[in-house]
């Protein structure tokens, strides 16, 4: 129960998924302690129960915390005095919802993987039982913690870049080319089978990355979209490519492509924003570095950590001088580290914001679903504008 006392400790993880042959879930272990604020105590790290024990070594869970299931995990952390904080939820899309909903009722804080749930319905559900017991509830869209993404975000808040006119946000990969799925490759079965990933499978993997960005450096307000998703690999199930029109509340568009199927491109995420007094361009793949341009000025280029001109938030989102490279992992820890501070808010009782947090959080993640959503059943009726605004997003 919270008391009123801080939190002289570390706070103490459970990880969900990350076993043998995992990417993710590898890499919210290391971010989740890269500062030294958190320690992963025990773990549910497969659906397969030897494999779950199994893997245990790999991140230093002890025996008698590595258990088979997230249900008895559940169970067995509610009775103990040192039981985790909060768990990293790091599974297939459609498993999300049962695991995240039984430790949100146990009380317990989530880290959750995106897309937030296998589909809207389940992700309304999740809202509400958030809401009902309190705990908090971060979902990694990672990019969100790249220093120089916070920097463009303060100078869109700040009115540097003008009235928002256009954005521009893609995510273009290549690794989809050939049906690696057909080869029994474990990343590509589950994301391109629709009885795990959901309705869509690029848009609904990278797609939600590119439009979470574009939402979160501009924070405009949709309105509606149109959107085409395709599938190029014949034989796939769900699309590999896909474009998507983002009407705003002020009269800003926004494309958004994503693409699993475009040669030699790797995990090339970008965005262009223009304004009416500047304009900003990001590269995840070149991080740090931000561009900013003016009509009749040298272009300048922002870098991480690199001088006064830098807001408060993207200084205090990074590690290193500038010249050394920041990147992947640390933008994830920045996610966790201001999870961390609502997570010992609400641990000595004092109140935390859950709305306009600098985390993506509970009402970030319903947004994607409906995203996806809004996309496919545009996609579906050849393009047409949908409505695309839930009414419990975050102002």
């Amino acid at each position: 129960m919270p008391t009123n006392a801080p939190l002289n400790r570390k706070l103490r993880m459970g990880l969900i998924g990350g076993g043998h042959g995992a990417f993710i879930g590898r890499v919210h272990a290391t971010a989740a302690i890269l500062d030294n604020r958190a320690v992963l105590v025990a773990g549910a790290l497969s659906s397969d129960p030897k494999k779950a024990k199994d893997s245990a070594p790999d991140y230093d869970i002890p025996p008698d915390r590595a258990y088979g299931s997230y249900q008895e995990m559940a169970a067995a952390e509610a009775k103990r005095p040192d039981k985790v904080d909060f768990v990293s939820i790091a599974t297939p899309n459609h498993t999300h919802f049962e695991i995240a909903k039984t430790f949100a009722e146990a009380g317990f804080n989530v880290v959750c993987d995106k897309p937030l749930t296998f589909n809207l319905a389940q992700a309304e559900e999740l809202l509400q039982v958030v809401e009902k017991t309190g705990v908090v509830f971060a979902v990694t869209h990672n990019y969100t913690g790249y220093p120089l993404v916070r920097q463009a975000r303060d100078m869109v808040l700040n009115g540097e870049l003008g009235e928002i006119n256009a954005i521009r946000s893609n995510y273009i990969q290549g690794w989809l080319r050939t049906r690696l799925e057909a080869q029994d490759q474990k990343q590509a079965k589950w994301r391109t089978d629709p009885k795990q990933s959901g309705a869509a499978g690029c848009f609904g993997d990278i797609g939600t990355h590119a439009y979470n960005l574009a939402r979160y450096i501009t924070g405009l307000w949709p309105q509606e979209l149109s959107c085409s998703l395709k599938i190029f690999e014949s034989g796939r199930a769900l699309d590999d490519y896909g474009v998507a029109l983002v009407r705003f509340e002020n009269g800003a568009l926004a494309t958004v492509t994503a693409s699993q199927i475009s040669h030699g491109r790797e995990n090339d995420l970008f965005i262009e924003v223009d304004g009416t007094k500047a304009a900003v361009e990001w590269h995840q793949e070149e991080p740090n570095k931000l561009i900013v341009r003016k009509n009749g000025e040298p272009h300048k280029i922002y870098t991480r950590n690199g001088g006064p001109y830098l807001s408060a938030i993207a200084t205090a989102s990074s590690r290193l001088p500038s010249g050394h490279p920041e990147a992947f992992f640390e933008a994830f820890a920045n996610i966790y580290t201001a999870a961390y501070d609502a997570m010992i808010q609400r641990a000595s009782g004092a109140k935390f914001e859950t709305v306009n947090t600098i985390y993506p959080n509970i009402y970030d993640g319903v947004e994607g679903m409906l995203f996806i959503t809004r996309c496919v059943e545009s996609s579906q009726q050849n393009g047409a504008w949908v409505p695309f605004r839930h009414p419990k997003s975050r102002r």
